[in-house]
Formats: C-alpha cells, sequence, structure tokens
C-alpha cells in the first residue's frame, strides 16, 4: 500500500436512491484502494439507510430531501458539507471506483487546482456480479464513443466547459467552497452539470481531463436521449437559458424534435406528445450495450427523415407527372378530333 503522509486526505461522495447493490459495489471497490479514503459519504434519496459492507474507513449516510424530482444538484452540497477531507471525490452510485482512484486524485489536487475528470469504463451486463475482479473488467469494459478518451499525458485542459460530467470527478475543498457547490434551481435530471461547468468557466477554473482515477461504470438498463425525463430536460434548459441567455442539451431537444416529441417556436418549447412504447424501444439501451448513445439515435432520427423527404419528394414529382399528363389529355383529344 501507498505511503499516504504526502496525500491529502480525500473524501469519496456519491449519492444513491435504490441500487443497493451497486451501492455495496461502490464499497467494495473503495477498500481495495491502493490509498484508502478519509471516508465515504452517501447522500440517501430514500426513506431507509443502506446496509453496507464493512470497510476500515467511516461510512456515513446523510438523509437528503426529496420531492417529486431527484434533488441531484441539492444531495451533492448536502454530501460536500458534510465531508470533512481535504479533496472532494464524487463518484455516480452505478460506478465502481479503480483501485488506484484516491490516490490519483489526491496527487493531482496536490498540483493543481480546478476540476479534475478521471477515467471512466463501461461494463457489460453480468460483469459486476458477486465476486467480481478488476482484472475481469479491464479485458471487457469499453471507452463510451462519446467521450474524450484519457489524455496521452498525466492531465490535459478541456477547453469546453461542457465536458464537466458528475459522474466522476474531484477538486480541492477550496475550489468547491469557491464555486458555491451546485445551483440546486436545478431539479430532477439534466442541466446542473453544464451549469456547474459554466460557473467554473465564469470564474476562471480549469477543467482538467487526468489520467487514471478510474471507475467502472455497472450496467443497468438506461434511455438517451433520456425520453423519460423529457418534463426536467425542457424546463431545466429553460432556467439555464434565463440565467446564461441560451439553452443547454440541445443535442437531447434536438432528438425530441426529430421524434415529434416538441416543436420549438424561436425561444418557445412545446409539447406535442408523451413518448411512447416505440420511443421507448428507440432510445433504450440494449443488453448487448454496455451504454446508451444520444448519437446512434440522432442519426437514425436523421436518416428516416430523409427517407421521408426522399419518398415525399418522389410522391410529389410523381403527383406532378400525373397533373401535367391530365392537362396534356385535352389537347390530345382535339388534335385527334381535327384530324378526323
Amino acid at each position: 500500500m501507498t505511503d499516504t503522509s504526502a496525500l491529502q486526505r480525500t473524501s469519496v461522495l456519491t449519492l444513491a436512491k435504490g441500487r443497493a447493490e451497486h451501492l455495496s459495489n461502490v464499497v467494495r471497490g473503495l477498500t481495495r484502494q491502493t490509498v484508502m479514503p478519509h471516508e465515504l459519504v452517501v447522500g440517501v434519496m430514500q426513506a431507509d439507510d443502506y446496509a453496507l459492507p464493512d470497510a476500515p474507513f467511516p461510512i456515513r449516510q446523510v438523509k437528503v430531501r426529496t420531492g417529486h424530482e431527484l434533488p441531484l444538484a441539492a444531495a451533492r452540497n448536502a454530501v460536500a458539507r458534510a465531508a470533512s477531507g481535504d479533496v472532494l471525490a464524487f463518484v455516480d452510485v452505478d460506478c465502481i471506483p479503480g483501485p488506484t482512484l484516491v490516490k490519483d486524485y489526491a496527487r493531482r489536487a496536490a498540483e493543481e487546482g480546478g476540476v479534475m475528470m478521471g477515467e471512466v469504463m463501461y461494463l457489460p451486463s453480468g460483469q459486476n456480479a458477486p465476486g467480481w475482479k478488476y482484472e475481469s473488467f479491464d479485458k471487457v469494459a469499453e471507452k463510451h464513443s462519446d467521450r474524450q478518451g484519457p489524455p496521452a499525458g498525466p492531465r490535459e485542459l478541456c477547453r469546453d466547459y461542457r465536458c464537466f460530467w458528475s459522474l466522476n470527478f474531484a477538486m480541492r475543498r477550496a475550489d468547491w467552497d469557491i464555486v458555491g457547490g451546485f445551483d440546486e434551481r436545478f431539479e430532477g435530471y439534466g442541466g446542473e452539470d453544464t451549469d456547474f461547468g459554466k460557473t467554473l468557466d465564469h470564474l476562471g477554473l480549469p477543467i482538467w481531463w487526468v489520467r487514471g482515477a478510474r471507475v467502472y461504470h455497472q450496467y443497468h438498463p438506461h434511455a438517451m436521449p433520456p425520453i423519460h425525463h423529457m418534463d426536467t430536460v425542457i424546463r431545466n434548459s429553460t432556467l439555464f437559458a434565463e440565467k446564461w441567455g441560451y439553452r443547454t442539451m440541445e443535442h437531447w431537444l434536438y432528438a425530441f424534435e426529430l421524434m415529434g416529441l416538441i416543436e420549438r417556436q424561436g425561444d418557445v418549447i412545446e409539447v406535442v406528445r408523451r413518448p411512447n412504447d416505440e420511443d421507448d424501444r428507440l432510445c433504450r439501451q440494449q443488453s448487448h450495450e454496455p451504454y446508451a448513445n444520444t448519437t446512434r439515435v440522432i442519426r437514425l432520427l436523421q436518416e428516416r427523415r430523409a427517407r421521408r423527404k426522399l419518398a415525399d419528394d418522389e410522391a410529389v414529382a410523381a403527383m406532378r407527372a400525373a397533373q401535367a399528363e391530365m392537362r396534356d389529355i385535352p389537347a390530345r383529344s382535339a388534335t385527334s378530333v381535327a384530324a378526323e
């Protein structure tokens, strides 16, 4: 085990509602670290605490107020307030920390301020079964095709704040205090990450891709674009526009529009219909896919639209040809009569 004397105390933070086995795997991953975390703080978004595996570090469960929508922004702020470490490392509950996550984040935080985002690899279905081993993960895990890969060196500056992703990130407590946490007006799914990234950019705090600090995302059925969260995506996109002057999550909104779920008139978004089973099948992650992919869905929708347009163009051309032929019939008839 690595000497921890030169490393900062790292609090690992996560949020959970349901997903009991996923959370237990988070704990198991933290017990296998080359450097133990200072603590694990769990934001519990349900009535009952979790029964968790034993660990050689403190585990604290913090109750978070819940309503109709998951209070993700408020929950992250709550676990950060409860944490006592010098470094705050946020890991989603469906992610198993790789064995050097704590060490990597502590070392990077000692060198650089701002936000550090570690590697994310996606596991196929069944790979997180009891008795899992990191060696097995590394044989089958895949990188998300829409996310930037790890940098060639120890770190690389991300020059677009929209790259910020709360699934796996860490920062110094002092920098967290400068930012002030997540904007708790964002409730439910979508927008709070981009707003946090925009705030970092506004304050001049850098966002770093870092090599290492890996997590393994545990498979669970998911949909992208998130049609089951369409209402909160629209609401939070509107809130972002009110705050910063333009919308975010445009790729999801564009997909909703292609699907015929919404119409946009200037700055106004109108819901045309609710998602149905066909929409769910289109967006739903399949068991053989390690992750859901909005780009794949948009490409399919664009191809469908192109085929419809081609069919419409061919139908219009055929109709015009028929009309022209109809107009030509009287002329041909008159010529025939004159010839007789």
